[in-house]
């Protein structure tokens, strides 16, 4: 039960609550603090955040939304196993969305925000295999940096709603990231916005992209008890979609 898991983080009272609960708790499953299988209770959590049902409530409702829980009425609430078929979805969408956004980019390249790309780059060679989640930060930060640059704020929300099951991979496969590699691509990235090159950019973003279908089999080997309908490990497909 939810619990037996510390709630260490605070609730401002002068934003909107139901909100803040599912940042907490989406941020809570998507690291796997709240595994697959993790019961919760509106009552708990309610009295843990001395606040009404009714912000939970609304919590849950959009976290099932997303997949993430599974409510069932006069029940516990579940947190959800990983989908499979859902991350591979996801992965298409996402890609399709940034090769655009880079292809953007890179058809008007701005000295500026190459400028603060290549900083976040250094940053994110730092930091390296120090830090697991620092670098899933650093990472989230360049692609969203990306997006708000070619005006695509709402595409990036959109795409945010939809790779929490991707992000929950990423949290279960720091043995297997391969933080050089994924570095250098970003660099790759760039680089190309950077030449004023849209169709070399829009290809990197694809690589990049691509690079979870590698690994995904291995993860899903290594972490069995947290996946959904993973019996077909075969890639999606999605790689096939060239420039």
């Amino acid at each position: 039960m939810l619990n037996e898991v510390n709630i260490d983080t605070w609730l401002d009272d002068t934003l909107a609550i139901a909100p803040q609960v599912r940042r907490i708790l989406r941020e809570r499953i998507v690291k796997n603090d709240l595994p697959a299988g993790s019961k919760l209770s509106e009552a708990e959590i309610a009295k843990s955040y001395g606040i009404s049902r009714q912000p939970v409530r609304e919590a849950f409702i959009k976290l099932a939304e997303e997949g993430l829980l599974l409510i069932r009425p006069q029940r516990s609430t579940l947190v959800t196993k990983i989908d499979y078929p859902t991350v591979l979805q996801s992965r298409f969408v996402r890609e399709a969305v940034e090769a655009d956004i880079v292809r953007l980019l890179a058809q008007d390249p701005k000295p500026a925000l190459v400028k603060e790309l290549r900083s976040q780059l250094r940053h994110q060679a730092k930091i390296g295999k120090a830090s697991s989640a620092d670098f899933i930060n650093e990472d989230e930060k360049f692609h969203r940096t990306l997006a708000e640059a070619a005006g695509k704020d709402v595409a990036w929300q959109f795409v945010e709603g939809l790779k929490s099951q991707m992000d929950r991979v990423r949290f279960l496969s720091f043995e297997l990231f391969p933080f050089a590699t994924l570095i250098d691509q970003h660099t790759a990235i760039v680089d190309q916005i950077d030449a004023g090159n849209p169709d070399a950019a829009s290809r990197a973003m694809r690589k990049h992209l691509n690079e979870i279908l590698k690994t995904l089999p291995q993860i899903i080997e290594r972490n069995q008890v947290y996946f959904d309908r993973c019996e077909d490990l075969a890639t999606d497909g999605s790689s096939s979609t060239r420039e």
